[in-house]
């Protein structure tokens, strides 16, 4: 195979972002699209020029000569059309969260091994400029013993509105929309620790603000600030890992605060933090030094992380790279996930087999 015929599910906002860097890699040809939402599809297709256009999933597996699946819907269903795709013997690009549940995310997996197929989740922020060269310091051991990090991703005024704000549909407000990069990404660069507990806090104080002035935030087309939103607007968690380490996870649609997304990893030799940039924080003949790499951009020809991510799934199709945003790690986020939201509304502490 030289080339993947790939189909996208999912014809959003998300699945336009994918469209855009398969556009940019000559490996992959849209073969067809599919959304339930006839306008939605059509609209994103027209855009795409894709011609093969369908609103039913099992229409378009029967008909279509498929290499590989992009599926970018809502989170309830990440599980039922990967498990489709899978099962018609397609590789399998899902976006993140992995799944509604950790239940759901296992039987993703399964299905993945039962058809050999690869299942990558989109875990982006793993791909970008700065995560790529803070993983080269780390796993040169310039941090030494990481034991501490902070996953900070908050918004001031920006509740998507829309299905994201619709548990039925989303699963949960920020936890799982922001906070899922983050407590990847810091988990990832601390060389995937296995959690064991977790202690958290949700909030519901400010939901979408519709009476704010300022126009703001991340509504998607056809949503209005009148729409459902029974989920969190805050959260805050403790994640304890095997190793003894320990993240702090702050994360919001709505809060009073400078908006901020920034991840920090504490060490024995050395801390760093990458927010629109990375600079680690050390020690050097006995002073104290901030490091700062030069030109990061330039240091892996500046790839754009959704484009990198795209590329790798690529390579994993076409030359068996191994997978750097497995099954197994959706999985394990999942876990935490669900043990944030077990955990708000017990109050208490829970742990993770």
């Amino acid at each position: 195979m030289d080339k993947v015929r790939i189909a996208l599910i999912g014809a959003g906002n998300i699945g336009k972002c994918h469209l855009e860097r398969y556009k940019k890699d000559t490996r992959f040809e849209v073969a067809a699209i599919c959304d339930f939402n006839e306008l939605t599809l059509n609209e994103t297709a027209d855009i795409y020029g894709i011609e093969k256009r369908y609103t039913d999933i099992d229409e378009m597996l029967s008909s279509e000569k498929l290499d590989a699946a992009d599926v970018c819907v809502w989170n309830c269903n990440h599980a039922k059309c990967s498990i489709k795709a899978l099962n018609a013997g397609l590789h399998v690009f899902c976006e993140k969260p992995m799944a509604y549940s950790v239940a759901e995310a296992e039987a993703m997996k399964e299905a993945a091994e039962k058809n050999n197929r690869i299942l990558m989740i989109g875990f982006v922020m793993r791909f970008s400029n700065e995560s790529t060269i803070a993983k080269d310091f780390i796993d040169n051991g310039y941090l030494g013993e990481i034991y501490y990090s902070k996953a900070t991703y908050l918004r001031r005024h920006g509740n998507p509105c829309g299905w994201f704000s619709d548990k039925s549909r989303s699963g949960g407000g920020p936890v799982l929309d922001l906070g899922v990069h983050v407590i990847d990404h810091t988990r990832y660069l601390m060389g995937n620790p296995k959690p064991v507990s977790v202690y958290a806090t949700t909030f519901d104080k400010l939901k979408n603000r519709p009476h704010i002035k300022t126009k703001s935030g991340w509504m998607p087309k056809g949503a209005t600030t009148q729409d459902l939103c029974d989920v969190e607007d805050m959260a805050t968690a403790l994640i304890r890992y095997d190793n003894g380490a320990v993240t702090l996870l702050e994360t919001s649609f709505s809060l009073n605060t400078q908006p901020s997304i920034q991840k920090e990893i504490y060490g024995t030799k050395g801390g760093m933090s990458l927010e629109g940039g990375l600079k680690i924080y050390s020690e050097m003949n006995d002073y104290l030094v901030d490091i700062t790499p030069v030109d990061l951009n330039l240091l892996i020809n500046g790839t754009e992380p959704f484009e990198a991510e795209i590329k790798h799934f690529g390579d994993c199709v076409l030359s068996g790279t191994k997978c750097m945003a497995n099954a197994d790690d959706g999985i394990v986020v999942m876990k935490i996930l669900e043990a944030i939201y077990k955990s708000a509304k017990t109050g208490h502490e829970v742990i993770i087999d």
